[in-house]
């Protein structure tokens, strides 16, 4: 496996990049935006595929790589149901499984630094954010962030993994890089409490500065949406209205770019072809599938996803491919369903 640990110096936050051979499939959780250059030349070296960005909470200490790194690599954002952020490719809840090839982390929603936040266990090892951080936690004064919400998130999940999971938190200031559960139970200051009571006391008496970038980073970092303007201008998206009357005609080809997963707990729509999108590329060049049957046929691709970003991109990769007969239905399957569209449940 391909494990990296990354720092940026002015934030103290550390990114992770995950892979499981070089040649493959690549997520990166947490990364700065300072940073991009670094990690795709780390990418370039290593010769991998960046197919997710993660972000384990809305971060108020430094900007967000994520926008940055989908305009350059055309990855998926990722973050968690509850977030702020205007537009992210892929939401997760509790009990998910974010997959690439190879790898997969299981989703723990673990708020109290922000409602937001969340943990993802792989194996011998969790990613915790800014919820457990070694010999300290995440504060719990800004951002709907809950001392009682943390303790039950540290005590009643992180703290029940395994005593040798390692931990690798998205911050450290005094230059530690890894710990264990069992170690944070023995040595974390802020653990030896008696009671969540005493818990929240202590976190209410830390009288902490606010970090220096938060004016700046909390409302860049809610803006990491794509923009999916352009492609309305170009008479390349479709309303939700419209698309739920385009159902069933015989011209189009409705092509659903998210992942098995997120079928079966959101659900389909009839007749549509399924690709998901980080096979969409391949997918539209010659002798490619989408590419065979848009020739054999004629139709016009109307791709979807979640949100409209992933489909808003596979427009742009359709359009790089010499395909111009495509559009997106803006918004994705989330506009879809709010404007009444049918869902098929498999």
């Amino acid at each position: 496996m391909i494990f990296r640990q990354l720092f940026d110096s002015v934030s103290g936050t550390y990114s992770y990049l995950l892979a499981s051979r070089a040649g493959g499939e690549a997520l990166i959780l947490d990364p700065v935006l300072e940073k991009v250059d670094r990690y795709c030349q780390l990418l370039r070296e290593l010769d991998l595929k960046l197919v997710k960005a993660v972000d384990t909470h809305l971060h108020a200490d430094h900007v967000t790589g994520l926008g940055e790194l989908r305009d350059r690599t055309h990855c998926m954002t990722v973050m968690g149901d509850q977030t702020k952020a205007d537009v992210v490719a892929m939401r997760v809840a509790d009990g998910d499984k974010v997959t690439i090839e190879g790898l997969s982390l299981d989703v723990m929603y673990t708020p109290g630094h922000t409602d937001d936040s969340y943990s993802y266990l792989m194996g011998d090892r969790v990613f915790t954010g800014d919820t457990l951080l070694i010999r300290g936690t995440g504060r719990t004064d800004f951002q709907n962030g809950s001392s009682r919400a943390q303790y039950d998130s540290i005590f009643n999940r992180l703290l029940k993994l395994p005593d040798e999971t390692m931990v690798f938190p998205a911050h450290d200031y005094k230059g530690d890089t890894v710990s264990t559960i069992g170690e944070e139970k023995r040595y974390n200051p802020r653990l030896q409490v008696r009671s969540v009571d005493e818990y929240i006391e202590l976190m209410a008496n830390l009288k902490l500065p606010n970090p220096k970038m938060m004016d700046v980073a909390v409302p860049a970092n809610m803006r990491v949406g794509l923009h999916q303007e352009e492609l309305e201008k170009e008479g390349r998206a479709l309303s939700a209205v419209e698309a739920i009357r385009s159902l069933g005609r015989p011209d189009i080809l409705l092509v659903d770019l998210r992942e098995t997963n997120e079928r079966m707990k959101h659900g389909m729509l009839e007749g549509a072809l399924h690709t998901p999108y980080p096979s969409v590329e391949e997918s539209l060049k010659p002798g490619g599938m989408l590419r065979e049957v848009v020739a054999a046929t004629g139709r016009r691709v109307v791709f979807f996803c979640a949100f409209g970003e992933r489909s808003a991109m596979a427009v742009a990769a359709a359009k790089e491919a010499g395909l111009t007969n495509t559009a997106h239905i803006a918004g994705g399957i989330d506009a879809w369903k709010k404007a009444g569209g049918p869902v098929v449940h498999g």
